[in-house]
């Protein structure tokens, strides 16, 4: 696996964890993946641009309730803050924009926004990226906080000649700060998948903690089709580590009893994963809104029921069904697969494991037609 979010670092992770029999670690890195805890600062004038890149950032449209309103109601100083509606601890902070005025102290311009407790920051222009600004990014990162990015945000009048012109403009101001090997990305706010917002990811994937990667790209909308397959490679590693909890949880393997424990647990990945992948009704609606589609011939596109809803007696069933077919397994298979600790409990291991991940291959599935007719693909 070689994705961008380098689901496949965070599972060798959780191996030496279990195998090290650091099972708390394990449950701290479900949780975290679960709760999706991030916090994202957006930084810069507020305007149209900046309200719909804070509202796409969401899944959200500028009509949606709860949405970032514009023109702001917020003093010229204040931080708003905006939660995710889904994935209520995933949270973006609307700052205000560095001061134009000279002499300028970033030092106490970032003090006073407290903006090294963000996870990233964003520092969005429209026109003109201006000096100071660059004064707050040179003092971040002579503070070690590399998650701190230029984002030009474009506007419907932009052309693709004006948006090269503002970018060159903007990196020879970098360079003739200083600034090493500079990078401005251009995004259009409502639709994140053209331009180089799909490029600020990648970026974004390798400067966070890994928890914090996996927990931005659980909680980012399903955009795009390469997303949605990330999506679906972090909730495989997510998957793992709890069917290995699910596994140091029943140490006597009873029949069908571990799938009543384990029940709980399955429930809430797979909520995380619909909701992830835009699958509820509700994200499904407010996509066919966006895109100008009927919401009906989206929604006919599931054809998983866990898409449509997770409930606590199909999960029951599959895994009951999962036990039952685990004779099919040769043993090699299982011993390969299974952490050490849980060898002793390979019926509640493996049932979770074939359970969830055959769910979360399904639920993709239904996903990624959506996205793709959301395209304009799947004609």
């Amino acid at each position: 696996m070689a994705d961008v979010f380098r689901s496949l670092s965070l599972l060798e992770t959780l191996k030496e964890s279990i195998e090290s029999n650091k099972l708390s670690d394990v449950k701290d890195a479900v949780e975290d993946l679960l709760i999706s805890r991030i916090n994202l600062a957006v930084l810069g004038d507020r305007g149209d641009e900046k309200a719909s890149f804070i509202n796409s950032l969401r899944g959200l449209g500028p009509d949606d309730e709860g949405a970032a309103p514009s023109p702001s109601p917020f003093a010229l100083e204040e931080v708003a803050g905006y939660p995710n509606p889904k994935h209520p601890d995933f949270r973006l902070w609307d700052l205000p924009p560095v001061p134009t005025t000279s002499p300028f102290e970033p030092e106490g311009y970032m003090s006073r926004l407290k903006l090294l407790r963000y996870n990233a920051v964003f520092m969005t222009f429209t026109q003109k990226l201006q000096p100071n600004s660059v004064e707050v990014f040179l003092e971040a990162r002579s503070l070690q906080r590399q998650t701190v990015y230029f984002v030009l945000l474009c506007s419907v009048k932009d052309t693709e000649k004006n948006l090269e012109d503002k970018r060159k403009a903007a990196l020879e101001v970098l360079n003739s700060q200083g600034v090493k090997q500079p990078k401005v990305f251009l995004v259009r706010p409502s639709t994140l998948e053209k331009l180089d917002f799909p490029d600020l990811l990648v970026d974004l994937s390798k400067d966070l903690p890994e928890i914090r990667a996996h927990a931005l790209l659980l909680a980012l909308p399903a955009i795009t089709p390469t997303l949605v397959t990330q999506k679906k490679e972090a909730f495989k590693a997510l998957i793992w580590a709890a069917a290995s909890l699910s596994g140091g949880m029943s140490a006597i393997p009873v029949p069908l009893v571990a799938s009543m424990v384990d029940s709980s647990i399955a429930v809430r990945i797979l909520t995380k994963a619909q909701l992830s992948l835009c699958l509820d009704d509700e994200s499904v609606e407010r996509l066919a809104r966006q895109r100008n589609l009927e919401a009906a011939v989206l929604k006919r596109l599931r054809t998983c029921a866990l898409s449509v809803e997770v409930t606590k007696g199909e999960v029951k069933r599959r895994l009951a069904a999962a036990e039952k077919e685990l004779s099919t397994v040769s043993s090699k298979l299982l011993e390969m697969a299974m952490p050490r600790h849980a060898r002793s409990a390979g019926r509640s291991f493996t049932a979770m494991l074939q359970t969830l991940n055959g769910a979360v291959d399904e639920m993709t599935a239904d996903a990624e037609k959506i996205v793709a007719a959301a395209l304009g693909e799947g004609k």
